[in-house]
């Protein structure tokens, strides 16, 4: 495997209705050793962030059926909420602090260089990995001192 795969166990949704986009960020996240889906509408990933949320999406803002915004709508605010990577060619500052407001994470604009995007959702995760150790620290581990713990009774 090799230390080159940064996103290793991670669950990845990427959402662009430009399929050549879509290839392009599911074949360096893949190489990451992401797990990932794919989605082209907005429909698709609010569906899949519904069914089985993944741990990031990377989703671009002008989606058929239900736009980047309407997507965050959906998905943000939830326990379970995945991190958000907005990406649009939409240089405008009244978008970014909309989407900001509704919960993405980052805001990016294309073309992003995939080594850039990459290393984001490597921050993002990791982030977010340190606040949850932060909160409620490392559970297997006391669940594997209990265990250990138990075994010594029996004896």
């Amino acid at each position: 495997m090799g230390e080159n795969q940064r996103l290793r166990d991670r669950r990845i949704l990427i959402v662009d209705d430009d399929r050549d986009i879509l290839s392009m960020i599911d074949a360096v996240m893949t190489s990451e050793g992401a797990e990932t889906q794919t989605a082209e509408d907005g429909n698709s990933a609010v569906r899949a962030c519904l069914t089985d949320p993944p741990d990031l999406v990377v989703l671009d803002m002008m989606l058929p059926m239900r736009s980047g915004f309407l997507v965050l709508e959906k998905i943000k605010g939830r326990e379970d909420s995945p991190l958000v990577i907005m990406l649009t060619a939409n240089e405008g500052k009244r978008h970014q602090a909309y989407a900001e407001r509704l919960g993405a994470d980052r805001y990016m604009l294309k073309p992003v260089p995939l080594e850039l995007l990459i290393e984001t959702a490597v921050k993002l995760l990791e982030a977010r990995d340190a606040e949850e150790e932060a909160l409620y620290g490392d559970q297997d581990d006391d669940d594997q001192a209990d265990d250990e713990a138990g075994g010594e009774n029996e004896s």
